[in-house]
Protein backbone atom coordinates (compact mmCIF):
# COMPACT_ATOMS: atom_id res chain seq x y z
CA UNK A 1 0.00 0.00 0.00
CA UNK A 2 2.90 2.34 0.76
CA UNK A 3 4.30 1.55 -2.68
CA UNK A 4 1.06 2.76 -4.20
CA UNK A 5 1.28 6.04 -2.30
CA UNK A 6 4.93 6.60 -3.24
CA UNK A 7 4.20 5.75 -6.86
CA UNK A 8 1.34 8.26 -6.91
CA UNK A 9 3.80 10.86 -5.60
CA UNK A 10 6.02 10.26 -8.62
CA UNK A 11 8.98 8.95 -6.60
CA UNK A 12 11.41 6.54 -8.29
CA UNK A 13 11.51 3.38 -6.21
CA UNK A 14 13.58 0.20 -6.27
CA UNK A 15 12.13 -2.66 -4.20
CA UNK A 16 14.25 -5.58 -2.98
CA UNK A 17 12.27 -8.67 -1.98
CA UNK A 18 12.47 -12.41 -1.42
CA UNK A 19 12.08 -14.64 -4.50
CA UNK A 20 8.56 -15.63 -3.39
CA UNK A 21 5.37 -13.63 -3.53
CA UNK A 22 3.13 -11.93 -6.04
CA UNK A 23 4.55 -9.38 -8.46
CA UNK A 24 2.92 -5.96 -8.31
CA UNK A 25 3.14 -3.24 -10.92
CA UNK A 26 3.17 0.49 -10.16
CA UNK A 27 4.52 3.44 -12.09
CA UNK A 28 8.15 4.30 -11.25
CA UNK A 29 8.61 1.07 -9.25
CA UNK A 30 11.22 -1.57 -10.15
CA UNK A 31 11.19 -4.92 -8.35
CA UNK A 32 14.41 -6.81 -7.62
CA UNK A 33 14.36 -10.25 -6.04
CA UNK A 34 17.10 -12.27 -4.39
CA UNK A 35 18.08 -15.56 -6.02
CA UNK A 36 15.97 -18.58 -5.08
CA UNK A 37 17.77 -21.09 -2.87
CA UNK A 38 16.78 -24.77 -3.31
CA UNK A 39 14.90 -25.98 -0.24
CA UNK A 40 14.28 -22.44 1.02
CA UNK A 41 10.69 -21.96 -0.07
CA UNK A 42 7.41 -21.20 1.64
CA UNK A 43 9.01 -18.73 4.07
CA UNK A 44 6.70 -18.25 7.07
CA UNK A 45 6.18 -15.27 9.39
CA UNK A 46 8.61 -14.86 12.26
CA UNK A 47 12.26 -15.78 12.64
CA UNK A 48 13.50 -18.85 10.78
CA UNK A 49 16.65 -20.18 9.14
CA UNK A 50 15.00 -19.67 5.75
CA UNK A 51 14.41 -16.00 6.47
CA UNK A 52 17.98 -15.63 7.68
CA UNK A 53 19.29 -17.10 4.42
CA UNK A 54 17.26 -14.67 2.32
CA UNK A 55 18.09 -11.72 4.57
CA UNK A 56 21.79 -12.41 3.99
CA UNK A 57 21.19 -12.61 0.24
CA UNK A 58 19.25 -9.37 0.50
CA UNK A 59 22.31 -7.65 1.97
CA UNK A 60 24.30 -8.50 -1.14
CA UNK A 61 21.48 -7.42 -3.46
CA UNK A 62 21.14 -4.07 -1.66
CA UNK A 63 24.92 -3.54 -1.73
CA UNK A 64 24.96 -4.33 -5.45
CA UNK A 65 22.26 -1.75 -6.15
CA UNK A 66 23.86 0.85 -3.90
CA UNK A 67 27.20 0.55 -5.69
CA UNK A 68 25.54 1.24 -9.05
CA UNK A 69 22.81 3.75 -8.16
CA UNK A 70 22.43 6.88 -6.07
CA UNK A 71 19.67 6.71 -3.48
CA UNK A 72 18.33 9.53 -1.32
CA UNK A 73 16.57 7.32 1.22
CA UNK A 74 15.98 3.69 2.17
CA UNK A 75 12.60 2.55 3.50
CA UNK A 76 13.38 -0.59 5.53
CA UNK A 77 10.71 -2.96 6.81
CA UNK A 78 11.23 -4.97 10.00
CA UNK A 79 14.63 -6.73 10.20
CA UNK A 80 15.84 -5.11 6.98
CA UNK A 81 16.35 -2.02 9.15
CA UNK A 82 19.66 -3.62 10.13
CA UNK A 83 20.63 -3.79 6.46
CA UNK A 84 19.68 -0.13 6.18
CA UNK A 85 21.79 0.64 9.26
CA UNK A 86 24.79 -1.00 7.57
CA UNK A 87 24.19 0.96 4.37
CA UNK A 88 23.97 4.19 6.36
CA UNK A 89 27.37 3.60 7.93
CA UNK A 90 28.93 2.61 4.59
CA UNK A 91 27.30 5.10 2.22
CA UNK A 92 25.73 7.75 4.49
CA UNK A 93 22.26 7.05 3.07
CA UNK A 94 19.51 7.78 5.64
CA UNK A 95 16.70 5.31 6.24
CA UNK A 96 13.17 4.99 7.56
CA UNK A 97 12.49 2.09 9.93
CA UNK A 98 9.04 0.67 9.09
CA UNK A 99 8.23 -1.18 12.32
CA UNK A 100 5.49 -3.80 12.26
CA UNK A 101 6.58 -5.42 15.53
CA UNK A 102 9.31 -5.45 18.15
CA UNK A 103 11.89 -7.90 16.85
CA UNK A 104 13.39 -8.26 20.33
CA UNK A 105 10.02 -9.11 21.85
CA UNK A 106 9.18 -11.43 18.96
CA UNK A 107 12.38 -13.46 19.41
CA UNK A 108 11.92 -13.92 23.16
CA UNK A 109 8.23 -14.83 22.83
CA UNK A 110 8.98 -17.47 20.20
CA UNK A 111 12.11 -18.78 21.92
CA UNK A 112 11.72 -18.27 25.71
CA UNK A 113 15.16 -19.81 26.27
CA UNK A 114 16.60 -16.61 24.81
CA UNK A 115 15.21 -14.50 27.66
CA UNK A 116 18.63 -14.13 29.35
CA UNK A 117 19.95 -12.30 26.27
CA UNK A 118 16.88 -10.12 25.73
CA UNK A 119 18.93 -7.05 26.64
CA UNK A 120 21.22 -7.79 23.67
CA UNK A 121 18.23 -7.87 21.30
CA UNK A 122 16.92 -4.65 22.84
CA UNK A 123 20.33 -3.01 22.33
CA UNK A 124 20.42 -3.78 18.62
CA UNK A 125 16.79 -2.82 18.15
CA UNK A 126 17.61 0.46 19.88
CA UNK A 127 20.49 1.07 17.47
CA UNK A 128 18.19 0.62 14.48
CA UNK A 129 15.65 3.02 16.02
CA UNK A 130 18.13 5.72 17.10
CA UNK A 131 19.93 5.93 13.77
CA UNK A 132 16.75 6.01 11.65
CA UNK A 133 15.72 9.29 10.05
CA UNK A 134 12.20 8.32 11.10
CA UNK A 135 10.52 5.32 12.69
CA UNK A 136 7.11 4.30 11.41
CA UNK A 137 5.41 2.00 13.94
CA UNK A 138 2.21 0.28 12.91
CA UNK A 139 0.49 0.91 16.26
CA UNK A 140 0.65 3.14 19.32
CA UNK A 141 1.93 0.36 21.60
CA UNK A 142 5.10 0.06 19.51
CA UNK A 143 5.48 3.84 19.49
CA UNK A 144 5.34 3.80 23.29
CA UNK A 145 7.86 0.96 23.52
CA UNK A 146 10.51 2.67 21.38
CA UNK A 147 10.25 6.03 23.17
CA UNK A 148 13.08 4.95 25.50
CA UNK A 149 15.43 4.75 22.49
CA UNK A 150 14.90 8.47 21.74
CA UNK A 151 14.03 8.19 18.03
CA UNK A 152 14.54 11.30 15.89
CA UNK A 153 11.01 11.21 14.46
CA UNK A 154 8.04 8.89 15.00
CA UNK A 155 5.09 8.82 12.61
CA UNK A 156 2.29 6.35 13.32
CA UNK A 157 1.17 4.64 10.11
CA UNK A 158 -1.53 2.12 10.95
CA UNK A 159 -2.70 -0.61 8.63
CA UNK A 160 -6.01 -0.25 6.81
CA UNK A 161 -8.72 -2.51 5.48
CA UNK A 162 -7.85 -4.68 2.49
CA UNK A 163 -11.44 -5.00 1.36
CA UNK A 164 -12.45 -3.65 -2.02
CA UNK A 165 -14.94 -0.81 -2.20
CA UNK A 166 -16.78 -2.78 -4.90
CA UNK A 167 -16.48 -6.47 -4.00
CA UNK A 168 -16.69 -9.11 -6.68
CA UNK A 169 -19.80 -11.20 -7.03
CA UNK A 170 -19.92 -14.19 -4.69
CA UNK A 171 -17.83 -16.96 -6.27
CA UNK A 172 -18.05 -19.55 -3.50
CA UNK A 173 -21.09 -20.01 -1.28
CA UNK A 174 -19.53 -21.33 1.92
CA UNK A 175 -22.73 -22.28 3.69
CA UNK A 176 -23.97 -24.22 0.69
CA UNK A 177 -20.64 -25.87 -0.13
CA UNK A 178 -19.89 -26.80 3.49
CA UNK A 179 -23.50 -27.72 4.28
CA UNK A 180 -23.70 -25.15 7.08
CA UNK A 181 -27.18 -24.40 8.40
CA UNK A 182 -25.97 -22.43 11.41
CA UNK A 183 -24.38 -19.05 11.98
CA UNK A 184 -20.95 -18.89 10.39
CA UNK A 185 -18.09 -17.90 12.68
CA UNK A 186 -14.83 -17.23 10.82
CA UNK A 187 -11.12 -16.87 11.55
CA UNK A 188 -8.71 -15.66 8.85
CA UNK A 189 -4.93 -15.78 9.22
CA UNK A 190 -1.96 -18.03 9.81
CA UNK A 191 -2.07 -20.71 12.50
CA UNK A 192 1.06 -19.72 14.43
CA UNK A 193 0.80 -20.19 18.20
CA UNK A 194 0.68 -16.45 18.96
CA UNK A 195 -2.60 -16.21 17.02
CA UNK A 196 -4.38 -18.11 19.78
CA UNK A 197 -5.79 -20.99 17.72
CA UNK A 198 -5.64 -23.29 20.75
CA UNK A 199 -7.73 -20.76 22.65
CA UNK A 200 -10.14 -20.54 19.71
CA UNK A 201 -10.76 -24.29 19.55
CA UNK A 202 -10.92 -24.78 23.32
CA UNK A 203 -13.42 -21.91 23.58
CA UNK A 204 -15.53 -23.17 20.70
CA UNK A 205 -15.76 -26.59 22.34
CA UNK A 206 -17.15 -24.95 25.49
CA UNK A 207 -19.53 -22.73 23.50
CA UNK A 208 -20.97 -25.74 21.67
CA UNK A 209 -22.05 -27.18 25.01
CA UNK A 210 -24.32 -24.15 25.40
CA UNK A 211 -25.47 -23.75 21.79
CA UNK A 212 -25.19 -25.81 18.63
CA UNK A 213 -26.15 -22.86 16.44
CA UNK A 214 -22.72 -22.07 14.98
CA UNK A 215 -20.04 -23.52 12.73
CA UNK A 216 -16.43 -22.32 12.66
CA UNK A 217 -14.61 -21.75 9.36
CA UNK A 218 -10.83 -21.30 9.50
CA UNK A 219 -9.09 -19.77 6.48
CA UNK A 220 -5.29 -19.86 6.29
CA UNK A 221 -2.48 -21.98 7.66
CA UNK A 222 0.20 -24.34 6.45
CA UNK A 223 -0.76 -27.99 5.76
CA UNK A 224 1.12 -29.22 8.85
CA UNK A 225 -0.60 -26.71 11.12
CA UNK A 226 -4.00 -27.53 9.65
CA UNK A 227 -3.46 -31.23 10.28
CA UNK A 228 -2.40 -30.52 13.86
CA UNK A 229 -5.53 -28.51 14.62
CA UNK A 230 -7.79 -30.95 12.80
CA UNK A 231 -6.52 -33.61 15.19
CA UNK A 232 -7.14 -31.30 18.14
CA UNK A 233 -10.69 -30.66 16.91
CA UNK A 234 -11.27 -34.41 16.79
CA UNK A 235 -9.95 -34.80 20.32
CA UNK A 236 -12.31 -32.06 21.49
CA UNK A 237 -15.22 -33.71 19.69
CA UNK A 238 -16.04 -30.64 17.59
CA UNK A 239 -14.90 -31.76 14.12
CA UNK A 240 -18.43 -31.69 12.72
CA UNK A 241 -18.63 -27.95 13.41
CA UNK A 242 -15.17 -26.89 12.15
CA UNK A 243 -14.07 -26.41 8.54
CA UNK A 244 -10.44 -25.78 7.56
CA UNK A 245 -10.22 -24.20 4.11
CA UNK A 246 -6.47 -23.56 3.95
CA UNK A 247 -4.94 -20.53 2.29
CA UNK A 248 -6.98 -18.26 0.05
CA UNK A 249 -5.78 -15.30 -2.06
CA UNK A 250 -5.86 -11.95 -0.27
CA UNK A 251 -7.69 -10.56 -3.30
CA UNK A 252 -10.64 -12.83 -2.42
CA UNK A 253 -10.74 -11.84 1.26
CA UNK A 254 -13.92 -9.81 0.93
CA UNK A 255 -15.86 -12.65 -0.69
CA UNK A 256 -15.27 -14.72 2.45
CA UNK A 257 -15.62 -12.10 5.19
CA UNK A 258 -18.97 -10.92 3.84
CA UNK A 259 -20.35 -14.46 4.28
CA UNK A 260 -19.49 -14.62 7.99
CA UNK A 261 -21.86 -13.76 10.80
CA UNK A 262 -19.08 -13.43 13.39
CA UNK A 263 -15.36 -12.79 12.85
CA UNK A 264 -12.86 -13.85 15.52
CA UNK A 265 -9.33 -12.79 16.46
CA UNK A 266 -8.16 -14.87 19.44
CA UNK A 267 -4.56 -13.56 19.47
CA UNK A 268 -2.79 -14.14 22.79
CA UNK A 269 0.67 -12.62 22.23
CA UNK A 270 2.23 -9.51 20.73
CA UNK A 271 1.36 -5.82 20.80
CA UNK A 272 0.91 -4.93 17.14
CA UNK A 273 -2.69 -4.92 15.96
CA UNK A 274 -3.43 -7.79 13.56
CA UNK A 275 -3.89 -6.55 10.00
CA UNK A 276 -7.06 -8.64 9.75
CA UNK A 277 -8.81 -6.45 12.33
CA UNK A 278 -9.23 -3.55 9.91
CA UNK A 279 -10.77 -5.77 7.23
CA UNK A 280 -12.92 -7.51 9.85
CA UNK A 281 -14.37 -4.17 10.92
CA UNK A 282 -14.79 -2.94 7.36
CA UNK A 283 -16.91 -5.98 6.49
CA UNK A 284 -19.65 -4.74 8.80
CA UNK A 285 -19.75 -8.06 10.66
CA UNK A 286 -19.57 -8.54 14.43
CA UNK A 287 -16.02 -9.00 15.74
CA UNK A 288 -14.95 -11.06 18.76
CA UNK A 289 -11.40 -10.46 20.01
CA UNK A 290 -9.27 -10.99 23.08
CA UNK A 291 -9.24 -8.09 25.52
CA UNK A 292 -5.50 -7.45 25.09
CA UNK A 293 -3.53 -4.39 24.01
CA UNK A 294 -2.93 -5.95 20.59
CA UNK A 295 -6.65 -5.39 20.00
CA UNK A 296 -7.76 -2.69 22.45
CA UNK A 297 -5.55 0.03 20.96
CA UNK A 298 -8.05 -0.08 18.06
CA UNK A 299 -11.12 -1.86 19.44
CA UNK A 300 -13.44 -1.06 22.33
CA UNK A 301 -16.74 -2.46 23.52
CA UNK A 302 -18.63 -0.06 21.26
CA UNK A 303 -17.31 -1.75 18.11
CA UNK A 304 -16.46 -5.32 19.19
CA UNK A 305 -17.18 -8.07 21.67
CA UNK A 306 -14.05 -8.25 23.84
CA UNK A 307 -13.24 -11.20 26.09
CA UNK A 308 -10.41 -12.27 28.35
CA UNK A 309 -7.93 -14.69 26.72
CA UNK A 310 -9.13 -17.78 28.57
CA UNK A 311 -11.43 -20.49 27.19
CA UNK A 312 -14.40 -19.85 29.49
CA UNK A 313 -14.49 -16.09 28.91
CA UNK A 314 -13.87 -16.32 25.17
CA UNK A 315 -16.55 -19.01 24.87
CA UNK A 316 -19.01 -16.71 26.63
CA UNK A 317 -18.15 -14.00 24.11
CA UNK A 318 -19.03 -16.43 21.33
CA UNK A 319 -22.33 -17.35 22.94
CA UNK A 320 -23.23 -13.69 23.50
CA UNK A 321 -22.89 -13.00 19.79
CA UNK A 322 -24.47 -16.25 18.62
CA UNK A 323 -27.57 -15.63 20.75
CA UNK A 324 -27.98 -11.91 20.04
CA UNK A 325 -28.55 -10.85 16.45
CA UNK A 326 -29.25 -7.26 17.51
CA UNK A 327 -25.84 -7.03 19.20
CA UNK A 328 -24.14 -8.48 16.12
CA UNK A 329 -25.75 -5.88 13.88
CA UNK A 330 -24.97 -3.02 16.26
CA UNK A 331 -21.28 -3.93 16.60
CA UNK A 332 -20.92 -4.56 12.87
CA UNK A 333 -22.34 -1.16 11.97
CA UNK A 334 -20.18 0.66 14.54
CA UNK A 335 -17.04 -1.18 13.45
CA UNK A 336 -17.52 -0.28 9.81
CA UNK A 337 -18.03 3.38 10.72
CA UNK A 338 -14.79 3.36 12.73
CA UNK A 339 -12.76 2.04 9.79
CA UNK A 340 -14.24 4.56 7.38
CA UNK A 341 -13.40 7.39 9.77
CA UNK A 342 -9.88 6.43 10.94
CA UNK A 343 -8.48 3.47 9.01
CA UNK A 344 -9.26 4.09 5.35
CA UNK A 345 -6.77 4.23 2.49
CA UNK A 346 -7.38 7.98 2.34
CA UNK A 347 -6.24 8.38 5.96
CA UNK A 348 -3.21 6.16 5.31
CA UNK A 349 -2.25 8.16 2.21
CA UNK A 350 -2.53 11.48 4.04
CA UNK A 351 -0.26 10.30 6.85
CA UNK A 352 2.28 8.73 4.47
CA UNK A 353 2.36 11.88 2.34
CA UNK A 354 2.90 14.03 5.41
CA UNK A 355 5.88 11.88 6.41
CA UNK A 356 7.46 11.94 2.97
CA UNK A 357 6.81 15.64 2.49
CA UNK A 358 8.76 16.30 5.70
CA UNK A 359 11.56 13.90 4.73
CA UNK A 360 11.85 15.42 1.27
CA UNK A 361 12.12 18.90 2.76
CA UNK A 362 14.87 17.74 5.13
CA UNK A 363 16.86 15.68 2.61
CA UNK A 364 16.31 17.70 -0.57
CA UNK A 365 15.61 21.27 0.62
CA UNK A 366 16.26 22.74 -2.83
Amino acid sequence: MLLKVLSERGENIDVVAYPEGRNVTYNNVTLYRTIKVPGCNNVRPGFSVKKLVYDILMIFKVLQLTFHKKYDLIHAVEETSFIALLIKFLFKIPYVYDMDSSLAQQMVEKYPQLSPVKSVFNHFEGLAVKHAKAVVPVCQALANDIAEYNPKKVVLLTDVSLLKSNPDQLTEDLKQNLNINNLLMMYVGNLESYQGIDLLLDSFAIALKQTQQADLVIIGGEPGDIQFYQQKAQQLGISDHIHFLGKKPTTELDTYLYQADILVSPRTKGKNTPLKIYSYLDSGKAVLATDLLTHTQVLNTEVAQLAAPDPEAFAQGMVNLIDNGTLRAKLGEAGKALVQEKYSYTAFRQQANRLYDELKQELLPN
